[in-house]
């Protein structure tokens, strides 16, 4: 297979005029793994197609982590189908702001945190990583509980024990880089289908009516004027763009070993884009699952189910079917074990492209994951298992508070032909972008407001 190999002196975005040239390694996005993964030089679509597919099935995980199961599940069993319809925008929105994303990595070779370390005053780069880890330990809350929670139902661990163990990822992720990028990769994807195969089966099982579900994707004025179903729909928004998936998304586009002239780089982002397309369509079939089994089984028997293990304890009953609960525990362990790994890897990202901390890799990565679990850990002894559901979900609005922090500068960067030359985005594209980060500043206000209002 014939490969490109970039150079080592490739000129990159940079601060002011955004350009600079390289002098080592240090200053790469997942300098360890950055280019490693052969890409054909020449050949049909599907090869290259192939040869670039993994970043976006690594960042779908976020997008179907067990906080988007804890706002499916309490938009399901309390409202029906309505919430589709945030499901799918919010999906949309996802798809347009990885494809930034992605062209930002690979038509700069900075990922985001970098892009904004090299953008900023140094006081609004910190305010940013800030932003950022309270996003990671936000999202790695949801993770966690869900994992332990998974490992409860289906092997009898407790909460607290469950969630200590979640730190091995740290440990599995050194393990699967160190065989190379392309075992993580697998091992994500692999985790993917199994989560799959799980809602496929539980939606062939709930047989939800056609009519009411495709009704469901069309939006309606209720979404805004109901403040509970606002407070899950921002939720579901937070669940599904995720703030730091931006950041790891720049970086691992990286890892493939395409040409870096111009021809290159829009070849790769035309294939980058492809891929994360593909990907968040399956993460848009899970999380409609969700919702939809919810729907399907706990709001047509009038049951308000808001904790997973409640869920959990319902579905074979409601169904008359033994397997659909295990079912759901095995894809909850999955989602749980993809997005511990996959929000690691972001924290790294984060913590090397932000403050420029140059650590052993092992150390490196254990310090992201422990700013994270011990929080976790403390939360999930204090209230156990009654509060996970609530914990669950205000975590999702957390992400969702942190997302204008990331979506700014993304789209700021991405829009900027000084920054970007002849690679930054249309302005019919540009404007999409600013309106969906418009809508997300607007929504986290209105969120805000009612909150401390009361409301």
């Amino acid at each position: 297979m014939d490969a490109v190999t970039p150079r080592s002196d490739d000129t990159v975005a940079a601060k002011g005029g955004f350009r600079f040239t390289r002098t080592g390694d240090e200053q790469r996005s997942l300098a360890d793994v950055h280019s490693t993964i052969a890409v054909p030089a020449k050949g049909q679509w599907l090869r290259r197609l192939i040869a670039f597919s993994g970043p976006g099935y690594m960042i779908s995980v976020g997008y179907m982590d067990p906080g988007n199961w804890a706002t499916d599940l309490a938009g399901g069993s309390k409202f029906g189908y309505t919430l589709l319809a945030v499901i799918m925008i919010s999906n949309l929105m996802a798809i347009l702001l990885q494809a930034l994303a992605a062209r930002l990595g690979i038509a700069t070779g900075r990922d985001l945190a970098q892009a904004c370390r090299d953008a900023y005053p140094r006081p609004v780069g910190w305010l940013l990583w800030l932003a950022c880890e309270l996003a990671i330990i936000a999202c790695d809350l949801a993770e966690v509980i869900g994992t332990a929670i998974a490992l409860k139902l289906l092997f009898g661990i407790p909460l607290v024990g469950g969630a200590l163990l979640t730190a091995l990822d740290a440990f599995l992720v050194l393990m699967l880089m160190s065989r190379g990028f392309r075992y993580l990769e697998a091992f994500i994807i692999a985790l993917l289908f199994v989560i799959g195969v799980c809602f496929a089966v539980q939606i062939a099982l709930a047989a939800p009516p056609v009519a009411a579900v495709l009704g469901g994707f069309v939006p309606t004025s209720q979404i805004v004027t109901n403040p509970e179903m606002l407070y899950i729909a921002i939720g579901i928004i937070g669940a599904t763009v995720m703030p730091h998936n931006l950041y790891l998304h720049s970086a691992i586009v990286q890892t493939r070993a395409f040409e870096r002239s111009d021809e290159g780089k829009r070849s790769a982002i035309r294939y980058a884009t492809t891929d994360s397309t593909i990907a968040l369509m399956l993460a848009l079939f899970v999380n409609a699952a969700i919702l939809i089994v919810a729907a399907a089984v706990f709001h047509a028997h009038g049951k308000d189910v808001e904790e997973i293990e409640q869920a959990y304890a319902l579905l074979s009953p409601l169904l008359g079917v033994g397997i659909a609960s295990i079912l759901f525990a095995v894809a909850l362990l999955a989602s749980g074990l993809n997005s511990t790994v996959t929000a690691t890897l972001a924290g790294q990202i984060v913590m090397e492209g932000f403050l420029h901390i140059r650590l052993p890799h092992w150390l490196r990565r254990l310090i992201t994951r422990a700013i994270a679990i011990v929080p976790v850990v403390v939360v999930t002894a204090l209230y156990g298992e009654s509060g996970t559901a609530k914990l669950l979900i205000a975590s999702q609005v957390i992400l969702s508070m942190q997302l204008p922090f990331a979506v700014i500068p993304l789209v700021q960067f991405v829009s900027d032909k000084r920054k970007m030359g002849t690679f930054a985005i249309a302005r019919p594209v540009a404007a999409l972008a600013w309106v969906v980060a418009g809508v997300i500043v607007v929504l986290n206000v209105k969120l805000l407001v009612e909150t401390f209002a009361g409301g």
